[in-house]
């Protein structure tokens, strides 16, 4: 299993799946191992990751109409035709790769889309509060995802904050 968090640090609230990858791998093991992937905006280029794995766990901002900070689970292909987040190029490129796999009759990994509605997508590295308050249940619900799928969740001794994580993000 992989879990590829996609999405823009520099648009706000779209950055949340970068940032949500990048806190379950500073504070987390697995077992079994499990890779974590930050796909950033790599879109289309993401392809050998659905290529190359059976599951893959997107974690992502979801551009619904509701109220910010509501999660979704949902599997890839109910999202076709409309796109991950507000229809970026890396949201777009994401779903292209699957559609490409299946044109090629390659099999397809089974995806699931671990969504959270934006409250802010402007240009700004940072979250909104709405989503930092709600960062540690999203972050619950992909480890309780995890353990439905028999992973078990180990964490680690030191941790690292999400204000440390976007610290360094703002540094880079």
């Amino acid at each position: 299993m992989i879990i590829l968090g996609i999405g823009n640090i520099l648009q706000k609230d779209d950055g949340i799946g970068v940032y949500a990858s990048t806190y379950l791998k500073e504070n987390y093991n697995f077992s079994p191992d499990i890779d974590i992937i930050n796909g950033g905006v790599e879109g289309i280029n993401l392809y050998s990751i659905f290529e190359e794995n059976q599951e893959v766990l997107i974690v992502d901002s979801i551009e619904i109409d509701d109220t910010p900070s509501s999660i979704y689970l949902i599997p890839a292909d109910k999202l076709r035709g409309y796109g991950l987040n507000s229809g970026g190029a890396h949201e777009m490129g994401v779903l292209q790769c699957l559609d490409m796999l299946e044109l090629q009759g390659k099999d397809t990994p089974t995806v699931n889309v671990l969504g959270i509605v934006p409250a802010h997508i402007t240009f700004e590295i940072d979250l909104s509060s709405e989503l930092k308050e709600a960062f540690n249940g999203y972050i619950k619900v992909v480890l309780n995802f995890l353990n439905k799928k028999g992973v078990e969740v180990i964490k680690k001794d030191e941790l690292v904050s999400l204000e440390e994580i976007i610290k360094r993000v703002r540094r880079v």
